[in-house]
This record gives structure tokens, C-alpha cells and sequence, in this order.
């Protein structure tokens, strides 16, 4: 039995669970010490992943993973992810920190960086495929539809995806507001009765889209949300939630996943309303 294994209580913090791998490392058996470097580099990732994803990533199977997070003292995945996603924000790596793990990897080649970026957009396309099931799509669909207005709010990394559908709404003739809260003006008062908010966040969560979802719903109108945790607070306020996991490159993140569902929303939204 490892020291780790010996250990019965779980880490409480963050700082507590890298001292404990750091300090440890040496006495784990080749696999799991396999599972624990790469969780020391890649905390961040288990916030929004399952633990099959994260033995994949790992390069183990998913019972060695389950055996790792038994070994640092939790009692499974689920414990060691919810003390990480309560902490997301805090060690996601900043652009210094993933431009410099290019570099260690030796990925900074721009045929590379292309082919890497390629494979984990066809992963995330996969997963989509394997995980939104099409009974929710279609009532997401059906429901903005009858809207009046469709209003999108999605800020940061988001925007892009709510602004390609804002110009494929446009283009369609279905009425669409993009919501920019320009100058910090939220514009909750422009959402109105008969309307359907779709809200995009993902983490770490914009307070301001999360604002906007919430106080649309606490007026009884209707919140579609798009995220990529399950933690999502938008399940607080949107009575259906799309889930999409982007897979990652030194921490950079496409979108491959979140733009190829929406624009499938998109269109199926504006051929449902020409079909009324």
C-alpha cells in the first residue's frame, strides 16, 4: 500500500492536494504516478471533464484514474471534482503559462499547433454527437421559434458563437438581439414577454450573462442555455441546458463543438418558424 493510499481523509484545498501529489509522487506505482503528473498539469481540466475524459487525457483506463483519486484520499472522481470546480478560477493557466507549455512540449510549430487543434476539434464533435440527444435539441428549437424575439447573450469566449448566430438569424429573418452589455448596460428591460433568452457561458461563468438569464426568468420568460460544466449556475435559470466539451491544446480551447450546435439550432429554429 502507497503512503497516499494510507491517507483516509481527503484533501480540503487546492494547495493541499498539490502539496500531497508533490510530496508523494515517488511512492505512487508507475500508473497512477502516470495519472498524478498529469492532473498536476492539468488541474484545471477536471473542473469540466468526466473521468472517462480525463484517463484518456491521462492515457490509462478509467478504473487506474478512479484508483489514483482513492490513492490521494478522496473517496472517487466526484469528490476530487467538486473541490476543484469550487476553485476553477484560480489555477487555470494564464496565456503565459499555455504559450510557455508549447514550448516544453515542442508543439509550437504551426503545422502542429494545425493538426493538434484539428484532432481535438474531431474529438469534441464526437462528443457532441454522443451526448445531445436530439429530443432536447428539438424542443430548444421549437421553443425560440414561437418566440417573438430571440434574444443571445454571451460574453468573452462566447461571443463569437452568439454573434454567428445573430448573422445567421439575420440572414434568415428571424428576429434576433444580440445583447453586448456595452458601457456595463445590461438591457434586461429589452427582453419581454413572448421572448426567449439563449444564454452561452462557459467556465469560468460570466456574472453578467448569468444576470441577464436570471432576471429573465425571474420574469417568467423563457432561458435556453448553452455551457460547458455541469456546474453551470444558468441551470439555475434555463429550463433547458445544452452541454459541450471543446477539447483542448495547452489549455486553448476552440469552438468547434458550441458553433456546429448552434448553427444547427440556428437553422432548425428559422425552418420551424417558414414552416408555421
Amino acid at each position: 500500500m502507497t503512503k497516499l493510499a494510507e491517507m483516509q481523509t481527503a484533501p480540503e484545498s487546492v494547495s493541499e492536494l498539490l502539496e500531497r501529489l508533490d510530496a508523494q509522487r515517488e511512492d505512487l506505482p508507475k500508473r497512477l504516478r502516470q495519472c498524478a503528473d498529469f492532473t498536476r498539469r492539468h488541474l484545471h481540466l477536471i473542473a469540466v471533464s468526466t473521468v472517462s475524459e480525463m484517463a484518456q487525457a491521462a492515457d490509462v483506463a478509467p478504473s487506474v484514474y478512479m484508483r489514483f483519486c482513492q490513492a490521494v484520499g478522496f473517496t472517487g472522481y466526484s469528490q476530487m471534482q467538486n473541490l476543484l470546480r469550487a476553485r476553477f478560477t484560480d489555477f487555470r493557466p494564464d496565456y503565459d503559462a499555455r504559450l510557455a507549455s508549447l514550448s516544453e512540449g515542442g508543439a509550437l510549430g504551426t503545422g502542429r499547433l494545425l493538426a493538434d487543434f484539428v484532432e481535438a476539434g474531431h474529438k469534441s464533435l464526437l462528443t457532441l454527437s454522443n451526448t445531445v440527444t436530439s429530443d432536447r435539441l428539438d424542443r430548444i428549437a421549437r421553443g425560440m421559434s414561437e418566440a417573438r424575439v430571440i434574444h443571445l447573450v454571451g460574453l468573452r469566449r462566447a461571443f463569437a458563437v452568439v454573434s454567428n448566430m445573430g448573422y445567421l438569424f439575420e440572414k434568415m429573418g428571424v428576429p434576433a438581439n444580440v445583447h453586448f452589455t456595452s458601457g456595463m448596460i445590461e438591457s434586461h428591460g429589452a427582453v419581454l414577454p413572448g421572448d426567449v433568452l439563449f444564454a452561452i457561458s462557459f467556465a469560468p461563468f460570466s456574472e453578467e450573462t448569468l444576470r441577464l438569464a436570471q432576471s429573465a426568468a425571474d420574469r417568467g420568460i423563457t432561458v435556453f442555455g448553452l455551457t460547458d460544466s455541469q456546474s453551470c449556475p444558468l441551470s439555475q435559470s434555463a429550463s433547458e441546458l445544452l452541454l459541450v466539451r471543446e477539447g483542448e491544446v495547452a489549455g486553448f480551447r476552440g469552438l468547434s463543438a458550441a458553433n456546429t450546435l448552434t448553427t444547427a439550432l440556428a437553422v432548425s429554429v428559422s425552418a420551424l418558424r417558414h414552416q408555421s
